[in-house]
C-alpha cells in the first residue's frame, strides 16, 4: 500500500486549518501590510520544493508554500469582512 497521498491529504488539511487563524490575527493584530512577507515565503517554498527529492516532504513543502501565497488574497478579503461587520 501507498499512503504518500493520504500523508499529504492530511498535511494539507492541517496546514490550511492552521493558516485560517494566522491570517485572521496577522491582519487584526499587525496589519493587511504583512503581505509581503507571505509572498517571500511563499515563493520560497514552493521552489524548495521543486528541489526537495523526498516526494513526501516536497508534496508538504509546496502546499505550505501554496498556503502562503493564497493567504494573500485571505488578507485582503478578511479586512473587507471585517469591514462588514
Amino acid at each position: 500500500m501507498n499512503f504518500d497521498g493520504i500523508i499529504i491529504g492530511v498535511a494539507a488539511f492541517l496546514i490550511i486549518g492552521v493558516f485560517h487563524p494566522i491570517v485572521i490575527k496577522t491582519e487584526y493584530h499587525i496589519d493587511v501590510k504583512t503581505w509581503p512577507i507571505f509572498l517571500v515565503v511563499g515563493l520560497i517554498s514552493v521552489g524548495a520544493s521543486a528541489f526537495i527529492s523526498e516526494f513526501i516532504l516536497s508534496g508538504i513543502m509546496s502546499v505550505f508554500g501554496f498556503a502562503c501565497l493564497w493567504s494573500i488574497n485571505e488578507l485582503k478579503e478578511q479586512v473587507a469582512r471585517v469591514e462588514k461587520g
